[in-house]
């Protein structure tokens, strides 16, 4: 198989071409920079931006199946840029895949697309897609827009599609969420958001890349995950305090103990937005409504669909994912 990973310089995408290469596939790379740990992996890298149609189409040439993780997180910044990445970017990679014959398209999107400002709990993929106005961030917004576009485009010129929804991905190598926390406890910033008895799902990056994998296996008309979105985690919540004091102590740091109500963080997330947005501030605000929500309530999903359609099994334990962190997690700390 000839696979593209659009964003395979990224933390999941690596994982995803690391797996690809281990198991003999020819990759391909779209990405914005230049990653030496992909040319020491022997895959050819396209740089460029899936908002250019032309170097995505160059990218998806030849290939058989993509895998688009290619995406802007966060939860601050204009419309316009998440439209443009998120949205108009899975425009042209769809394009690219009618135009160049693809078969097999992979859409990582995330559980925020159907978030609706409600726990979720034991949640299942029957949860509808919310409002526009309900979305409290452009990132879910416009993940729910693409994940919509690729789902509508199973089917269409020989094309099957599915998108995967992979709740807080975490693991080594994480540039993003696992250095956040740790710099925060560091300098004693790190508040408990609630009362701490909200349960979430997490991802272990490693069964991510696999369920990737897997269900794009599986991808072949008439099968279960044609036009599908699944979500991805491990089998069972966390409590998410408890999860993040166990991250912190194995950093060699001491617990959070400090602590704020879901509504009052949500009422400084507010008023930070507010004061960003009249004053332009550079950066984003240290609370949000969405990040002060998703502190303080539950989500969890469940994975039996995934689980029968494409015989997705979480393959690294909580334990072993935190084993494997630890080093990380004290080199950050410096502990």
């Amino acid at each position: 198989m000839h696979a593209l990973v659009t964003g395979g310089g990224g933390f999941l995408g690596r994982y995803i071409v690391e797996q690809l290469v281990a198991r003999g596939e020819t990759v391909r790379v779209l990405c914005r920079g230049q990653y030496p740990e992909l040319d020491a992996l022997g895959v050819e890298t396209v740089r460029g931006d899936v908002r250019d149609a032309e170097t995505v189409r160059r990218a998806t040439d030849g290939c058989e199946a993509v895998f688009h993780v290619a995406a802007i997180p966060g939860v601050w910044g204009p419309w316009q840029r998440y439209y443009s990445i998120n949205v108009e970017g899975t425009e042209n990679v769809l394009d690219a895949c009618r135009a160049a014959g693809v078969k097999r398209l992979v859409y990582t999107s995330s559980p925020s697309v159907v978030y609706d400002g409600q726990p979720h709990v034991n949640a299942d993929e029957s949860l509808p897609y919310p409002d526009g106005d309900t979305y409290l961030c452009h990132y879910p917004h416009t993940k729910a827009i693409a994940e919509r576009k690729v789902l509508e485009a199973n089917g269409s010129d020989g094309l099957c599609t599915a998108a995967l929804r992979p709740h807080l991905i975490w693991g080594p190598r994480d540039n993003h969420l696992i250095p956040r926390l740790i710099q925060r406890a560091k300098s004693g910033r790190l508040r408990q958001v609630g009362d701490g008895t909200n349960e979430i799902s997490m991802s272990y990056v490693e069964n991510v890349a696999a369920a990737h994998l897997q269900v794009c296996d599986r991808l072949q008309p008439g099968e279960a995950p044609c036009g599908q979105a699944y979500f991805i985690n491990e089998s069972e919540p966390v409590l998410l305090w408890e999860w993040v004091n166990r991250l912190v102590t194995t950093a060699g740091l001491p617990p959070v103990k400090k602590s704020i109500s879901s509504s009052a963080a949500r009422r400084v997330g507010a008023a930070l937005e507010g004061v960003y947005t009249l004053f332009r501030l550079p950066g984003e605000p240290p609370m949000t409504r969405f990040v002060a929500s998703q502190l303080s309530q539950s989500h969890s999903y469940r994975i039996e669909k995934a689980e029968r359609d494409f015989g997705y099994r979480p393959l690294v334990s909580v334990d072993e994912g935190l084993a494997k962190l630890e080093p990380e997690l004290r080199a950050l700390a410096g502990t």
